[in-house]
């Protein structure tokens, strides 16, 4: 459970421990800049922790932890538990574009974590040697390039250094924070909800707008479902109560102390004056490393949704490469990591300060929270039966919550908030088109597609049959493959074991290995298999076959030819797919990975045969 909670350290909290950097400053000197007075300065601080409270340790790591598809956590995990629990035809669609718009979402806020994290660790070396402010955008740069450069060789090396960095991180920041609350420890009044009420009640509009920016110190909540299966929910838990949210409050806390004592003066970053001058460089490399980690944990993130996404029918085939032979978890995806890579420094490049990054930050990370909320309930009533007396009022806190903080982060829009919406819709678009696309496709081939007992009884006496094993790749767990038949059109003959395989993606992580395969003998040499995988798992057919032991003799890949369909999509004005989408959608298809690489099929023994579908 220590090797968990540390390891949970290093890794799940580098989004949120980076906050201190940014969220107490942008509210008095951000886009909607705050009086610096007593009171607007304890309002913050109440504002700040009983968010903390209610968001990240109430809705997240008490209550929507335990909403585990198999152990694993994140958008598509829960909305492959609820679509594979609940049977509500009426919510369904709706339910599932929600979790796919978060998922959309969660790229917007990888793009910007990595941006605004480096940026604001690195912008402390204005405060330390402030004759080098000028190097501040360059340095981010080069280590930006430098983060996502690293990424082929796995995290499994570097992740060895992450806890102990993370743990000497919030060590550091809750020391600086306790020896400024020490000079004014009455800043400690602030953990009362009442000035958090009195804020709103003597200042309303600026109340609402400050949430815009409070909610930066939640940012990274999502992460700590998202990372669940990698620790589990007990060592998360017990992370964040006993260590990390102490230190993120004594942070905050003195951060307010030294606005009490300095005011104006110490707003330009009061993380960094927490420090004595002569702390403040190694602060800055300490903060850096800190923001690489935190960068870390969303790059991750990433390649773990992008695979979720790919096996749930919501993404082309991408190449993935294992970066670890003893974690499963650990993958690469090269497409995601250099189109992250270009956008992230765009950002920077762009919005050139991390205050001007943090407009863009509050909105992709308030609407996946608000999406977590509306799948929340689903839970609760369809999943857990909670009787509304009790769902309804926790329900209502969360909506009323998060539908504040949203709000309050769409008044942003014109200041940046503007990017995440549409890296969101833009990705949306993709997933939405890749998924129906899909569907109409293999709906087009069913159509064409013959019965395979007909098939069987004519093509078993009319055609000549060779020696060996032909596998006939397939979509559907039905019908006659459109490769099967090419090959007896063109090349008049059958092997002596045909075998139609379907690999079948499951709504769970893993799939267990004694129910991998499941096997119909159709007679004369004709084998129906389907081989299941979990969302999470790597689909490895060949190794999958080897303990197919119930189709005969044990396959032998240099006597087994892979015969794999290859179609070529035609748009058209049938019912359907806008047209525009439907050519969004064979451009996808003709620049997806093909399925010997993604099956890992041995390629000398593959052998594809095109065709032309019309959607």
């Amino acid at each position: 459970m220590l090797k968990l909670s540390l390891g949970a350290i290093g890794i799940v909290f580098g989004d949120i421990g980076t906050s201190p950097l940014y969220a107490f400053r942008e509210t008095f000197a951000g886009h909607h800049p705050l009086t610096l007075d007593p009171a607007h300065i304890m309002g913050v601080l109440s504002l700040m922790f009983w968010s903390m409270m209610i968001v990240v340790t109430v809705k997240y790591v008490i209550i929507i932890m335990r909403a585990d598809n198999k152990g694993e956590g994140g958008s598509l995990a829960l909305l492959a538990l609820i679509s594979g629990k609940t049977k509500v035809k009426r919510w369904s669609n709706g339910i599932v574009l929600l979790g796919v718009f978060a998922t959309a979402l969660f790229y917007g806020d990888s793009m910007i974590t990595p941006a605004v994290s480096v940026l604001s660790a690195v912008e402390g070396v204005a405060v330390a040697a402030p004759a080098f402010a000028g190097l501040v955008l360059p340095i981010a740069v080069i280590i930006l390039i430098f983060l996502f450069s690293i990424q082929r060789g796995g995290t499994s090396r570097v992740g060895l250094y992450f806890g102990p960095i993370m743990l000497v991180y919030f060590g550091t920041i809750s020391v600086l924070g306790t020896l400024s609350v020490i000079q004014n420890p009455g800043v400690l009044w602030a953990f009362s909800p009442h000035y958090a009420v009195e804020f709103f009640l003597m200042d309303p509009l600026r109340a609402f707008l400050a949430l815009g920016s409070v909610v930066l110190a939640v940012t990274g909540a999502e992460a700590l479902y998202a990372d669940m299966g990698h620790f589990g929910r007990r060592p998360i838990g017990l992370s964040w109560l006993w260590f990390v949210l102490p230190a993120l409050m004594l942070n905050y806390m003195g951060q307010g102390a030294l606005l009490f004592r300095e005011g104006a003066a110490a707003l330009e970053s009061p993380f960094y004056m927490l420090a004595p001058e002569g702390l403040r460089l190694p602060l800055v490399i300490l903060a850096t490393a800190a923001a690489i980690i935190a960068s870390q944990a969303v790059i991750s993130g990433a390649f773990s949704v992008t695979q979720q996404a790919i096996q749930l029918g919501f993404m082309p085939r991408l190449r993935i490469e294992h970066t670890s032979a003893s974690t499963v978890g650990q993958i690469y995806i090269p497409l995601i990591n250099w189109l992250l890579m270009v956008m992230v420094i765009l950002l920077v490049l762009s919005f050139r300060t991390s205050s001007a990054l943090t407009s863009a930050y509050g909105i992709a990370v308030t609407g996946a929270m608000f999406i977590d909320t509306c799948l929340l309930a689903v839970v609760l009533f369809r999943l857990w039966k909670w009787p509304p007396y009790a769902a309804v009022p926790l329900l209502t806190v969360f909506f009323i919550v998060d539908g504040a903080y949203l709000s309050a982060n769409l008044t942003k829009i014109p200041a940046g908030g503007w990017f995440p919406l549409l890296v969101g819709f833009i990705v949306f678009t993709f997933l939405t088109t890749w998924s129906k696309g899909r569907k109409l496709m293999i709906e087009r081939l069913r159509e064409a597609a013959m019965p395979i007992k007909v098939f069987i009884a004519s093509a078993a006496t009319s055609a000549s049959r060779v020696p060996g094993t032909a596998v006939f790749m397939t979509s559907t767990a039905d019908g006659v493959p459109h490769a099967l038949l090419h090959n007896l059109k063109h090349n008049k003959v059958l092997h002596e074991r045909i075998i139609l395989l379907t690999v079948a993606i499951a709504g769970q992580p893993y799939w267990p290995e004694a129910d991998r395969v499941q096997h119909d003998d159709l007679g004369d040499g004709f084998h129906r298999m389907v081989l299941k995988f979990g969302f999470m798992e790597e689909a490895n057919v060949p190794a999958a076959l080897k303990h197919a032991h119930s189709v005969g003799p044990e396959f032998r890949m240099m006597e087994t030819s892979f015969f794999l369909s290859r179609q070529t999509l035609i748009a058209s004005e049938r019912p359907g797919m806008a047209l525009w989408r439907e050519k969004l959608f064979a451009w996808m298809l003709r620049n997806a990975e093909s399925a010997m690489e993604f099956f890992r099929l041995p390629t000398n023994r593959v052998v594809e045969l095109g065709s032309q579908v019309e959607i």
